[in-house]
């Protein structure tokens, strides 16, 4: 059974920066990972419903507008979960209404914990180099418009890959 994930990609060249930061920390799993705010965490989905959440996903897509989302800063899960991300400071409700509205019909998953988009920086390493990625990225700032998101299938060897493409409906002009 194929296991899905639903995110926001980080546009380049903030993708790039924040994976090979993630990299350079020795995270191993980071070059599987493509840098993302989650939407629908991973999930395994019988093949024979796949076409059903895809046509769930191209719904959910057409009723909602894209939006900005504004990386600021670091936080961290700890001590609850061993992760420390950069923050959203803006977009933050846009993507609790968009994970919403995905995670229904096919897509009804119970989460581990409460919905809360960030960009994963450091996860599962020790404490010293979880300090050290929450004060080296304290500065981190970008900007960027959220036009789609994607559908990524896990790889057990090569990792997440994007396999579509979903646009947001574009906002009304003033």
């Amino acid at each position: 059974m194929p296991t899905i994930g639903v995110a926001v990609a980080i546009p380049e060249p903030w993708a790039t920066e924040l994976q090979d930061y993630r990299t350079s920390l020795g995270d191993a799993t980071a070059a599987m990972i493509p840098t993302h705010v989650t939407l629908v965490p991973p999930t395994e989905v019988d093949e024979l419903h796949l076409t059903e959440v895809e046509k769930h996903l191209e719904e959910a897509a057409a009723e909602v507008t894209g939006f900005c989302v504004h990386l600021r800063g670091t936080g961290t899960f700890r001590p609850v979960s061993p992760v420390v991300f950069v923050t959203l400071v803006e977009g933050i409700s846009r993507c609790e209404q968009l994970a919403k509205a995905l995670r229904t019909g096919p897509l009804d998953v119970e989460l581990a914990y409460p919905y809360h988009p960030h960009v994963t920086i450091a996860h599962h390493l020790p404490d010293a180099m979880l300090d050290r990625a929450f004060e080296e990225l304290s500065d981190f700032e970008c900007e960027f418009d959220v036009e789609k998101f994607h559908l990524y299938v896990h790889d057990p060897a090569t990792g997440w890959r994007p396999t579509r493409d979903y646009p947001l409906r574009a906002p009304a002009s003033s």
